[in-house]
């Protein structure tokens, strides 16, 4: 992803945020309408998910110390995974308690206007933050649905941002719903049930976030596309006759580890082997910018041992060699 990119996106996002929470509690001051309150909150969240966002980006830019020998990029997937906290307990929950207790005990709205005016100009600021995303994430996401794109990016900053809009526009939208059934049908029930559908919509957000960043935090490989080229890099058909076994770890959403076992012919000296695996790092760094940490392990390539599979025990999660079961 590109850095600049994603802080565009969110100070276009936290601006629009901080502008419209001001004008929603003023809003719920004069009409006392409980959609007011929990779109005010909601903004007032993301307001301060976009700020973990930025310190989180600050935070990855640190240089690597010998106690984090790979560096602190994935400090930007920790902030990406708070702000799905956020987002489920301040705005999500918070707004089905104030609909539920608006619904138990509605009352009219007062001075109807404001929350009628502040909505319109929300979904506005709204939709100039969203159009923001869209437009950062479009070189990006190239041939693929807005769905696979939010779940196979490795930079969390962007999706955050877009589905953080993107709710906040349907929350809008509900809002609008609710405050005028209320004006039309003079019962303040309606504005208490919009407001809980807002905050079903929001937990919806926050859960399909956690789950996307979660798997970032556990680490994810490199996408297809990109270990179709560090495998075309690598093997040169002369000093590096195959790859017998690769992982990819993204580090950070812009560092990559790549390990491998390459195969290399069985009379090559061990100048010919070191020659061969330095020319092979620099090929996957040029295909490959962001494969900062390469590691290659030369052997000689056996159809026998490769027919049995790989080793369980030898694979990362699989059965401890050295543990006692019963």
């Amino acid at each position: 992803m590109s850095a600049s990119g994603g802080t565009r996106a969110i100070v276009a996002a936290l601006g629009a945020n901080l502008a419209i929470a001001a004008s929603k509690f003023v809003a719920f001051a004069f009409s006392g309408s409980s959609s007011m309150l929990a779109e005010g909150v909601h903004s007032v969240a993301d307001s301060g998910n976009q700020f973990l966002l930025l310190i989180g980006g600050k935070k990855a830019q640190r240089e690597a110390t010998p106690q984090h020998p790979f560096g602190y990029g994935r400090e930007r997937y920790i902030y990406a995974f708070l702000v799905s906290i956020v987002l489920f307990s301040i705005g999500g929950m918070f707004a089905i308690y104030e609909g539920y207790e608006k619904i138990s005990h509605p009352h009219a709205l007062e001075n109807w206007y404001w929350p009628v005016a502040v909505l319109v100009f929300a979904i506005l600021a709204e939709g100039f933050s969203f159009r923001t995303a869209i437009k950062e994430s479009k070189e990006l996401r190239g041939t693929l649905s807005w769905s696979q794109f939010i779940r196979r990016a490795k930079a969390p900053e962007l999706p955050v941002v877009l589905l953080e809009d993107f709710g906040a526009l349907i929350g809008l939208v509900l809002a609008l719903a609710g405050v005028g059934l209320s004006l039309l049908t003079g019962d303040g029930v309606w504005d208490g049930v919009g407001t809980v559908c807002i905050g079903v919509l929001l937990v919806c957000i926050a859960l399909v976030l956690a789950a996307e960043t979660k798997s970032l935090l556990l680490g994810e490989a490199a996408g297809l596309d990109v270990i179709k080229k560090i495998e075309a890099a690598t093997v040169d058909g002369e000093t590096v006759t195959r790859i017998i076994h690769m992982r990819t770890l993204h580090l950070g959403p812009e560092e990559l580890l790549v390990a491998a076992k390459i195969a290399v012919r069985h009379d090559d000296t061990a100048a010919e082997v070191a020659a061969a695996i330095d020319a092979a790092e620099d090929r996957i760094r040029t295909a490959v910018p962001i494969a900062r940490v390469i590691y290659l392990e030369p052997d000689i390539y056996s159809e026998a041992e490769a027919a049995k599979g790989p080793d369980p025990a030898a694979t990362p999660g699989g059965p401890n060699p050295h543990a006692t079961g019963h």
